[in-house]
Protein backbone atom coordinates (compact mmCIF):
# COMPACT_ATOMS: atom_id res chain seq x y z
CA UNK A 1 0.00 0.00 0.00
CA UNK A 2 2.86 2.31 -0.87
CA UNK A 3 1.00 5.45 -1.83
CA UNK A 4 0.94 6.78 -5.34
CA UNK A 5 2.75 10.00 -6.06
CA UNK A 6 1.51 12.77 -8.28
CA UNK A 7 3.29 15.75 -9.70
CA UNK A 8 2.59 19.13 -8.26
CA UNK A 9 0.06 21.84 -7.60
CA UNK A 10 -0.06 25.26 -9.24
CA UNK A 11 -1.50 28.63 -8.29
CA UNK A 12 -1.68 32.11 -9.81
CA UNK A 13 -3.25 35.43 -8.87
CA UNK A 14 -3.42 38.86 -10.56
CA UNK A 15 -5.01 42.23 -9.75
CA UNK A 16 -4.83 45.80 -11.00
CA UNK A 17 -3.26 47.22 -7.82
CA UNK A 18 -0.29 46.05 -5.74
CA UNK A 19 -1.19 43.73 -2.86
CA UNK A 20 0.31 40.84 -0.94
CA UNK A 21 0.20 38.53 -3.92
CA UNK A 22 3.04 36.33 -2.65
CA UNK A 23 1.35 35.99 0.72
CA UNK A 24 -1.87 34.81 -0.87
CA UNK A 25 0.14 32.43 -3.03
CA UNK A 26 1.84 30.96 0.05
CA UNK A 27 -1.52 30.43 1.77
CA UNK A 28 -2.89 28.73 -1.33
CA UNK A 29 0.18 26.51 -1.64
CA UNK A 30 -0.31 25.33 1.94
CA UNK A 31 -3.74 24.04 0.93
CA UNK A 32 -2.12 22.29 -2.06
CA UNK A 33 0.69 20.79 0.01
CA UNK A 34 -0.78 17.29 -0.42
CA UNK A 35 0.03 17.49 -4.14
CA UNK A 36 3.77 17.87 -3.61
CA UNK A 37 6.10 17.98 -0.64
CA UNK A 38 9.55 18.06 -2.21
CA UNK A 39 9.75 21.76 -2.96
CA UNK A 40 7.86 25.03 -3.17
CA UNK A 41 8.29 28.32 -4.99
CA UNK A 42 6.66 31.66 -5.75
CA UNK A 43 7.50 34.15 -8.51
CA UNK A 44 6.29 37.75 -8.94
CA UNK A 45 7.18 40.92 -10.85
CA UNK A 46 8.32 44.05 -9.02
CA UNK A 47 7.44 47.67 -9.85
CA UNK A 48 10.22 47.77 -12.44
CA UNK A 49 8.75 44.77 -14.31
CA UNK A 50 11.59 42.59 -13.12
CA UNK A 51 10.80 39.04 -12.12
CA UNK A 52 11.61 37.87 -8.61
CA UNK A 53 11.49 34.27 -7.47
CA UNK A 54 11.96 32.47 -4.19
CA UNK A 55 12.01 28.69 -4.17
CA UNK A 56 13.65 25.83 -2.35
CA UNK A 57 13.28 22.17 -1.51
CA UNK A 58 11.07 21.34 1.45
CA UNK A 59 7.57 22.12 2.65
CA UNK A 60 5.77 25.41 2.02
CA UNK A 61 6.09 26.38 5.68
CA UNK A 62 9.85 25.81 5.52
CA UNK A 63 10.43 27.75 2.31
CA UNK A 64 8.01 30.57 3.20
CA UNK A 65 8.27 31.18 6.91
CA UNK A 66 6.48 34.07 8.57
CA UNK A 67 9.74 36.03 8.57
CA UNK A 68 10.26 35.44 4.85
CA UNK A 69 6.72 36.43 3.96
CA UNK A 70 6.87 39.58 6.08
CA UNK A 71 9.80 40.80 3.99
CA UNK A 72 8.25 40.06 0.61
CA UNK A 73 7.09 43.19 -1.24
CA UNK A 74 3.66 43.86 -2.64
CA UNK A 75 3.05 43.07 -6.29
CA UNK A 76 0.17 42.91 -8.73
CA UNK A 77 0.53 39.20 -9.42
CA UNK A 78 2.25 35.97 -8.45
CA UNK A 79 2.45 32.32 -9.41
CA UNK A 80 3.29 29.46 -7.06
CA UNK A 81 4.07 25.78 -7.16
CA UNK A 82 4.44 22.75 -4.90
CA UNK A 83 6.46 19.90 -6.37
CA UNK A 84 6.70 16.19 -6.36
CA UNK A 85 9.09 15.12 -9.08
CA UNK A 86 8.23 12.58 -11.75
CA UNK A 87 10.95 13.85 -14.07
CA UNK A 88 14.26 15.27 -12.85
CA UNK A 89 16.11 15.21 -9.57
CA UNK A 90 14.82 16.87 -6.42
CA UNK A 91 16.92 20.02 -6.18
CA UNK A 92 16.46 23.78 -6.16
CA UNK A 93 17.09 24.10 -9.89
CA UNK A 94 14.20 21.74 -10.68
CA UNK A 95 11.86 23.39 -8.20
CA UNK A 96 9.27 25.61 -9.84
CA UNK A 97 8.27 28.18 -10.96
CA UNK A 98 10.79 28.05 -13.81
CA UNK A 99 11.86 31.59 -14.73
CA UNK A 100 13.10 32.47 -18.22
CA UNK A 101 14.49 35.88 -19.09
CA UNK A 102 14.78 36.89 -22.73
CA UNK A 103 15.25 40.18 -24.56
CA UNK A 104 11.77 39.76 -26.01
CA UNK A 105 9.84 38.38 -23.04
CA UNK A 106 10.39 37.32 -19.43
CA UNK A 107 8.10 34.76 -17.84
CA UNK A 108 7.65 32.50 -14.83
CA UNK A 109 5.88 29.20 -15.35
CA UNK A 110 4.45 26.51 -13.05
CA UNK A 111 3.30 23.14 -14.37
CA UNK A 112 1.34 20.17 -13.04
CA UNK A 113 1.57 16.93 -14.99
CA UNK A 114 4.03 15.04 -17.14
CA UNK A 115 4.97 15.70 -20.77
CA UNK A 116 5.23 12.45 -22.72
CA UNK A 117 7.20 13.81 -25.69
CA UNK A 118 9.50 15.98 -23.56
CA UNK A 119 12.64 14.00 -24.36
CA UNK A 120 12.08 14.29 -28.12
CA UNK A 121 11.45 18.04 -27.91
CA UNK A 122 14.42 18.61 -25.65
CA UNK A 123 16.79 16.55 -27.80
CA UNK A 124 15.76 18.49 -30.88
CA UNK A 125 16.38 21.79 -29.10
CA UNK A 126 19.77 20.67 -27.78
CA UNK A 127 21.20 18.87 -30.79
CA UNK A 128 19.62 20.84 -33.63
CA UNK A 129 19.42 24.34 -32.14
CA UNK A 130 22.15 24.24 -29.50
CA UNK A 131 19.79 25.28 -26.71
CA UNK A 132 21.08 25.17 -23.14
CA UNK A 133 18.89 23.81 -20.33
CA UNK A 134 19.39 24.69 -16.69
CA UNK A 135 17.15 21.98 -15.19
CA UNK A 136 16.58 18.26 -15.64
CA UNK A 137 12.78 18.41 -15.41
CA UNK A 138 10.36 18.39 -18.33
CA UNK A 139 8.86 21.79 -17.53
CA UNK A 140 11.66 23.99 -18.85
CA UNK A 141 10.86 23.01 -22.43
CA UNK A 142 7.53 24.82 -22.02
CA UNK A 143 9.32 28.07 -21.19
CA UNK A 144 11.59 27.78 -24.21
CA UNK A 145 8.73 26.88 -26.54
CA UNK A 146 6.77 29.91 -25.34
CA UNK A 147 9.74 32.23 -25.93
CA UNK A 148 10.18 30.77 -29.43
CA UNK A 149 6.47 31.22 -30.09
CA UNK A 150 6.50 34.80 -28.84
CA UNK A 151 9.38 35.71 -31.14
CA UNK A 152 7.40 34.27 -34.03
CA UNK A 153 3.89 35.50 -33.18
CA UNK A 154 4.65 38.71 -31.23
CA UNK A 155 1.72 37.69 -29.00
CA UNK A 156 2.04 35.90 -25.67
CA UNK A 157 -1.39 34.26 -25.77
CA UNK A 158 -0.72 32.76 -29.20
CA UNK A 159 2.70 31.60 -28.03
CA UNK A 160 1.24 29.77 -25.02
CA UNK A 161 -1.73 28.45 -26.97
CA UNK A 162 0.63 26.94 -29.55
CA UNK A 163 1.81 24.46 -26.91
CA UNK A 164 -1.39 22.51 -27.51
CA UNK A 165 -0.18 21.52 -30.99
CA UNK A 166 3.38 20.71 -29.94
CA UNK A 167 3.33 19.25 -26.45
CA UNK A 168 1.80 15.87 -25.64
CA UNK A 169 0.74 14.52 -22.28
CA UNK A 170 -0.50 16.21 -19.14
CA UNK A 171 0.02 19.89 -18.45
CA UNK A 172 -2.04 22.29 -16.41
CA UNK A 173 0.03 25.45 -16.57
CA UNK A 174 0.05 28.98 -15.15
CA UNK A 175 2.32 31.52 -16.87
CA UNK A 176 3.17 34.94 -15.45
CA UNK A 177 4.57 37.87 -17.42
CA UNK A 178 5.05 41.46 -16.30
CA UNK A 179 1.42 42.32 -17.04
CA UNK A 180 -0.47 39.07 -17.63
CA UNK A 181 -1.42 35.82 -15.95
CA UNK A 182 -2.23 32.95 -18.33
CA UNK A 183 -3.73 29.54 -17.56
CA UNK A 184 -3.64 26.60 -19.97
CA UNK A 185 -4.99 23.05 -19.66
CA UNK A 186 -4.01 20.28 -22.06
CA UNK A 187 -6.51 19.05 -24.64
CA UNK A 188 -7.29 15.83 -22.76
CA UNK A 189 -7.71 17.54 -19.40
CA UNK A 190 -5.51 15.06 -17.52
CA UNK A 191 -4.89 17.30 -14.50
CA UNK A 192 -7.34 19.72 -12.89
CA UNK A 193 -7.25 23.52 -13.13
CA UNK A 194 -9.88 26.00 -12.00
CA UNK A 195 -10.50 29.77 -11.96
CA UNK A 196 -11.80 31.96 -9.16
CA UNK A 197 -12.27 35.58 -8.10
CA UNK A 198 -11.25 37.44 -4.97
CA UNK A 199 -12.66 40.91 -5.28
CA UNK A 200 -11.25 42.24 -8.53
CA UNK A 201 -8.40 39.72 -8.52
CA UNK A 202 -8.47 36.65 -10.76
CA UNK A 203 -7.14 33.39 -9.39
CA UNK A 204 -6.15 30.04 -10.91
CA UNK A 205 -5.40 26.89 -8.94
CA UNK A 206 -5.03 23.14 -9.30
CA UNK A 207 -7.89 22.58 -6.85
CA UNK A 208 -10.80 24.64 -5.58
CA UNK A 209 -9.67 24.10 -1.97
CA UNK A 210 -6.86 26.59 -2.71
CA UNK A 211 -9.46 29.21 -3.62
CA UNK A 212 -11.30 28.55 -0.37
CA UNK A 213 -8.11 28.99 1.63
CA UNK A 214 -7.70 32.62 0.53
CA UNK A 215 -11.40 33.53 0.52
CA UNK A 216 -11.76 33.45 -3.26
CA UNK A 217 -14.96 32.42 -5.01
CA UNK A 218 -14.97 29.55 -7.46
CA UNK A 219 -15.94 30.69 -10.97
CA UNK A 220 -15.42 27.62 -13.16
CA UNK A 221 -13.02 24.96 -14.30
CA UNK A 222 -10.57 25.71 -17.08
CA UNK A 223 -11.75 23.49 -19.91
CA UNK A 224 -9.50 20.96 -21.64
CA UNK A 225 -7.71 22.70 -24.50
CA UNK A 226 -8.59 26.14 -23.14
CA UNK A 227 -6.39 29.18 -22.53
CA UNK A 228 -7.52 32.01 -20.26
CA UNK A 229 -5.40 35.17 -20.09
CA UNK A 230 -5.99 38.04 -17.65
CA UNK A 231 -4.00 41.30 -17.66
CA UNK A 232 -3.49 43.69 -14.78
CA UNK A 233 -6.46 45.80 -15.90
CA UNK A 234 -8.73 42.75 -15.59
CA UNK A 235 -9.18 42.30 -19.33
CA UNK A 236 -9.70 38.63 -20.16
CA UNK A 237 -8.85 36.74 -23.33
CA UNK A 238 -10.12 33.19 -23.87
CA UNK A 239 -8.97 30.77 -26.56
CA UNK A 240 -10.41 27.28 -27.08
CA UNK A 241 -8.72 24.59 -29.14
CA UNK A 242 -10.85 22.49 -31.45
CA UNK A 243 -11.30 19.13 -29.75
CA UNK A 244 -12.86 17.08 -32.53
CA UNK A 245 -11.69 13.51 -32.07
CA UNK A 246 -9.80 14.28 -28.85
CA UNK A 247 -10.56 11.87 -26.00
CA UNK A 248 -11.11 13.25 -22.52
CA UNK A 249 -8.58 11.94 -20.05
CA UNK A 250 -9.10 13.45 -16.60
CA UNK A 251 -7.09 11.29 -14.19
CA UNK A 252 -9.67 9.29 -12.26
CA UNK A 253 -7.16 8.84 -9.43
CA UNK A 254 -7.59 12.53 -8.65
CA UNK A 255 -10.99 11.55 -7.26
CA UNK A 256 -9.84 8.29 -5.69
CA UNK A 257 -6.83 9.66 -3.84
CA UNK A 258 -4.86 12.67 -5.05
CA UNK A 259 -7.23 15.60 -4.52
CA UNK A 260 -8.41 16.95 -1.21
CA UNK A 261 -11.95 15.81 -0.38
CA UNK A 262 -13.16 19.41 -0.05
CA UNK A 263 -12.26 20.17 -3.67
CA UNK A 264 -14.66 20.21 -6.61
CA UNK A 265 -13.17 19.28 -9.99
CA UNK A 266 -15.01 19.46 -13.31
CA UNK A 267 -18.25 20.03 -11.36
CA UNK A 268 -17.78 16.84 -9.31
CA UNK A 269 -17.32 16.88 -5.54
CA UNK A 270 -14.32 14.77 -4.61
CA UNK A 271 -15.88 13.87 -1.26
CA UNK A 272 -19.14 12.72 -2.81
CA UNK A 273 -17.26 10.69 -5.40
CA UNK A 274 -15.39 8.86 -2.65
CA UNK A 275 -18.58 8.20 -0.74
CA UNK A 276 -20.05 6.67 -3.89
CA UNK A 277 -16.97 4.50 -4.37
CA UNK A 278 -17.53 3.06 -0.90
CA UNK A 279 -21.22 2.54 -1.61
CA UNK A 280 -20.37 0.78 -4.88
CA UNK A 281 -17.93 -1.51 -3.05
CA UNK A 282 -20.63 -2.48 -0.56
CA UNK A 283 -23.05 -3.30 -3.40
CA UNK A 284 -20.43 -5.16 -5.41
CA UNK A 285 -19.94 -7.91 -2.84
CA UNK A 286 -21.78 -8.61 0.41
CA UNK A 287 -19.55 -9.18 3.40
CA UNK A 288 -20.53 -10.60 6.77
CA UNK A 289 -18.55 -8.53 9.28
CA UNK A 290 -18.95 -6.50 12.46
CA UNK A 291 -17.42 -3.12 11.66
CA UNK A 292 -16.14 -1.14 8.66
CA UNK A 293 -13.06 1.06 9.06
CA UNK A 294 -10.93 3.17 6.78
CA UNK A 295 -7.16 3.50 6.56
CA UNK A 296 -6.39 7.13 7.48
CA UNK A 297 -6.73 9.36 5.65
CA UNK A 298 -7.22 8.10 2.13
CA UNK A 299 -9.71 5.36 2.93
CA UNK A 300 -11.95 7.17 5.40
CA UNK A 301 -14.49 8.70 3.01
CA UNK A 302 -14.97 5.49 1.01
CA UNK A 303 -15.28 3.54 4.28
CA UNK A 304 -18.04 5.88 5.41
CA UNK A 305 -19.81 5.37 2.08
CA UNK A 306 -19.50 1.60 2.59
CA UNK A 307 -21.07 2.03 6.02
CA UNK A 308 -23.97 4.08 4.63
CA UNK A 309 -24.75 1.52 1.93
CA UNK A 310 -24.27 -1.66 3.96
CA UNK A 311 -25.64 -0.51 7.30
CA UNK A 312 -22.57 -2.01 8.94
CA UNK A 313 -21.35 -0.05 12.00
CA UNK A 314 -18.59 2.46 11.25
CA UNK A 315 -15.55 2.41 13.48
CA UNK A 316 -12.00 3.68 13.87
CA UNK A 317 -9.28 1.11 13.37
CA UNK A 318 -6.23 3.31 13.78
CA UNK A 319 -4.94 6.32 15.63
CA UNK A 320 -2.85 8.42 13.29
CA UNK A 321 0.29 10.23 14.32
CA UNK A 322 -0.45 13.66 12.84
CA UNK A 323 3.19 14.68 13.03
CA UNK A 324 4.34 12.11 10.49
CA UNK A 325 3.93 13.07 6.83
CA UNK A 326 2.68 10.86 4.03
CA UNK A 327 4.91 7.80 3.86
CA UNK A 328 5.51 8.15 0.13
CA UNK A 329 7.45 11.42 0.45
CA UNK A 330 10.40 9.61 2.01
CA UNK A 331 12.51 8.54 -1.00
CA UNK A 332 14.54 5.84 0.69
CA UNK A 333 12.61 2.56 1.02
CA UNK A 334 13.95 1.73 4.48
CA UNK A 335 13.20 5.21 5.80
CA UNK A 336 9.73 5.05 4.23
CA UNK A 337 8.97 1.75 5.96
CA UNK A 338 10.16 3.11 9.29
CA UNK A 339 7.89 6.10 8.79
CA UNK A 340 4.90 3.83 8.16
CA UNK A 341 5.62 1.87 11.34
CA UNK A 342 5.11 4.95 13.52
CA UNK A 343 2.37 6.56 11.44
CA UNK A 344 -0.60 4.37 12.40
CA UNK A 345 -1.33 2.52 15.63
CA UNK A 346 -4.25 0.07 15.86
CA UNK A 347 -7.10 1.06 18.18
CA UNK A 348 -7.52 -2.21 20.05
CA UNK A 349 -10.70 -1.14 21.86
CA UNK A 350 -12.44 -0.65 18.51
CA UNK A 351 -11.45 -3.82 16.66
CA UNK A 352 -10.56 -6.52 19.22
CA UNK A 353 -12.54 -9.71 18.65
CA UNK A 354 -14.31 -8.25 15.59
CA UNK A 355 -14.53 -9.07 11.91
CA UNK A 356 -13.26 -5.92 10.24
CA UNK A 357 -13.91 -4.57 6.75
CA UNK A 358 -10.88 -2.37 6.06
CA UNK A 359 -11.18 0.14 3.21
CA UNK A 360 -8.33 1.89 1.43
CA UNK A 361 -7.81 3.53 -1.95
CA UNK A 362 -5.15 1.26 -3.47
CA UNK A 363 -2.58 -1.48 -3.09
CA UNK A 364 0.60 -0.70 -4.99
CA UNK A 365 3.44 -2.92 -3.79
CA UNK A 366 1.53 -4.67 -1.00
CA UNK A 367 4.21 -4.48 1.69
CA UNK A 368 2.60 -1.73 3.74
CA UNK A 369 -0.83 -3.32 3.37
CA UNK A 370 0.51 -6.60 4.73
CA UNK A 371 1.96 -4.83 7.78
CA UNK A 372 -1.29 -2.96 8.34
CA UNK A 373 -3.37 -6.13 8.32
CA UNK A 374 -0.86 -7.92 10.55
CA UNK A 375 -1.02 -5.03 13.02
CA UNK A 376 -4.82 -5.26 13.18
CA UNK A 377 -4.71 -8.99 13.81
CA UNK A 378 -2.01 -8.56 16.46
CA UNK A 379 -4.36 -6.07 18.12
CA UNK A 380 -7.10 -8.69 18.28
CA UNK A 381 -9.06 -8.39 15.04
CA UNK A 382 -10.75 -11.73 14.38
CA UNK A 383 -10.87 -11.25 10.59
CA UNK A 384 -9.72 -8.52 8.20
CA UNK A 385 -11.55 -8.16 4.87
CA UNK A 386 -9.66 -5.77 2.62
CA UNK A 387 -11.72 -3.55 0.31
CA UNK A 388 -10.09 -1.23 -2.24
CA UNK A 389 -12.03 1.73 -3.66
CA UNK A 390 -10.23 1.46 -7.01
CA UNK A 391 -9.51 -1.29 -9.52
CA UNK A 392 -6.16 -3.13 -9.41
CA UNK A 393 -3.27 -0.85 -10.38
CA UNK A 394 -1.60 -2.91 -13.14
CA UNK A 395 -0.01 -0.46 -15.58
CA UNK A 396 2.41 2.45 -15.53
CA UNK A 397 1.22 6.04 -15.71
CA UNK A 398 2.78 8.50 -18.17
CA UNK A 399 0.86 11.58 -17.04
CA UNK A 400 2.17 12.54 -13.61
CA UNK A 401 1.70 9.55 -11.30
CA UNK A 402 5.14 8.44 -10.24
CA UNK A 403 4.81 4.71 -10.94
CA UNK A 404 6.74 3.95 -14.12
CA UNK A 405 7.47 0.22 -13.90
CA UNK A 406 4.91 -2.56 -14.10
CA UNK A 407 7.32 -4.83 -12.25
CA UNK A 408 6.77 -2.72 -9.12
CA UNK A 409 3.01 -3.29 -9.13
CA UNK A 410 1.75 -6.29 -7.18
CA UNK A 411 -1.45 -6.53 -9.24
CA UNK A 412 0.60 -6.82 -12.42
CA UNK A 413 2.40 -9.89 -11.11
CA UNK A 414 -0.32 -11.65 -9.09
CA UNK A 415 -4.03 -12.35 -9.33
CA UNK A 416 -6.40 -11.21 -6.60
CA UNK A 417 -6.33 -14.49 -4.68
CA UNK A 418 -2.53 -14.47 -4.67
CA UNK A 419 -2.51 -10.86 -3.46
CA UNK A 420 -4.94 -11.79 -0.69
CA UNK A 421 -2.58 -14.46 0.56
CA UNK A 422 0.45 -12.18 0.30
CA UNK A 423 -1.13 -9.39 2.36
CA UNK A 424 -2.74 -11.80 4.83
CA UNK A 425 -6.36 -10.68 4.37
CA UNK A 426 -9.30 -13.01 4.95
CA UNK A 427 -10.84 -11.67 1.74
CA UNK A 428 -9.92 -9.04 -0.84
CA UNK A 429 -12.13 -7.10 -3.22
CA UNK A 430 -11.30 -4.24 -5.61
CA UNK A 431 -13.86 -1.86 -7.08
CA UNK A 432 -14.39 -2.86 -10.70
CA UNK A 433 -13.63 -0.47 -13.55
CA UNK A 434 -17.27 -0.66 -14.64
CA UNK A 435 -18.59 0.26 -11.20
CA UNK A 436 -16.03 3.04 -10.87
CA UNK A 437 -17.09 4.60 -14.17
CA UNK A 438 -20.78 4.26 -13.26
CA UNK A 439 -20.26 6.66 -10.35
CA UNK A 440 -19.76 9.53 -12.80
CA UNK A 441 -23.13 9.45 -14.53
CA UNK A 442 -22.99 11.22 -17.88
CA UNK A 443 -19.19 11.42 -17.71
CA UNK A 444 -18.31 7.73 -17.75
CA UNK A 445 -15.92 8.13 -20.67
CA UNK A 446 -14.29 11.39 -19.57
CA UNK A 447 -11.52 9.75 -17.57
CA UNK A 448 -8.12 8.20 -18.02
CA UNK A 449 -8.15 4.72 -16.46
CA UNK A 450 -4.98 3.56 -18.17
CA UNK A 451 -3.33 2.58 -14.88
CA UNK A 452 -6.09 -0.04 -14.48
CA UNK A 453 -6.73 -1.10 -18.08
CA UNK A 454 -3.58 -0.28 -20.02
CA UNK A 455 -5.70 1.75 -22.44
CA UNK A 456 -4.75 5.45 -22.52
CA UNK A 457 -6.52 8.45 -24.09
CA UNK A 458 -3.46 9.18 -26.22
CA UNK A 459 -0.67 7.14 -27.72
CA UNK A 460 2.35 7.23 -25.45
CA UNK A 461 6.00 6.56 -26.10
CA UNK A 462 7.78 5.33 -23.01
CA UNK A 463 11.08 7.05 -23.79
CA UNK A 464 12.56 7.08 -20.33
CA UNK A 465 12.02 6.85 -16.62
CA UNK A 466 11.76 9.44 -13.87
CA UNK A 467 15.32 10.62 -14.41
CA UNK A 468 15.36 10.58 -18.20
CA UNK A 469 17.05 14.00 -18.36
CA UNK A 470 19.57 13.36 -15.58
CA UNK A 471 23.24 13.28 -16.56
Amino acid sequence: MRKLREECGVFGIIDSVPFQAAGYAASALLSLQHRGQEGAGIAWFNDFSQVQCRKDTGLVSDVFSKKVLSNMPESRSAVGHVRYSTTGQNNVENTQPIVTGHAKVTLALAHNGNITNAAAIRNKMVYESGRVFHTTNDTEILNKLIVDGFIKEKNIEKAVFALLDIVEGAYSVVVLTADKLIALRDKNGFRPLCMGKKGDATVFASESCALDSIGATFVRDVKPGELISVDISGKQVTMQHGLSGVKRGHCVFEYIYFARPDSVMDSQSVYKARLEMGRALARQVKTDADVVCGVPDSGLDAAFGYHLESGMPYGQAFVKNRYVGRSFIVPDQISRENTVNVKLNPLRASIEGKRVVLVDDSIVRGTTCARTIKALKNAGAKEVHMRISAPPFRYECFFGTDIDSRENLIANRHDIEEIRKIIGADSLEYLSVENLRAIFKGRENDFCTGCFTGVYPITVNADGDKSKFDD
